[in-house]
């Protein structure tokens, strides 16, 4: 799980780059979707797996929305494996 941690800390400086007025309900959708994933068995490398592509999927969605650089998402892609 520390990978997942690793992710959470990436996605919410990863936030910090959306426009102002978006952030904090981006900052609380992450932390959100973060705490369900608490139900995942840390030992399920599939399922942690799973979890850590579809949020550098859904980030990087999210940075295209805005417009961001998706090369801002690099050391997300590096800790998710993707």
């Amino acid at each position: 799980m520390h990978k997942a941690l690793r992710a959470y800390g990436e996605v919410l400086r990863l936030v910090r780059r959306l426009p102002k007025d978006t952030r904090p309900y981006y900052a609380k959708y992450v932390r959100e979707n973060f705490v369900n994933y608490r139900e995942v068995d840390p030992n399920d490398a599939n399922a942690v797996q799973e979890l850590l592509n579809r949020t550098y999927t859904h980030s990087l969605w999210v940075l295209k929305k805005y417009s961001v650089d998706e090369a801002a998402a690099n050391k997300l892609k590096e800790i998710c494996g993707s």
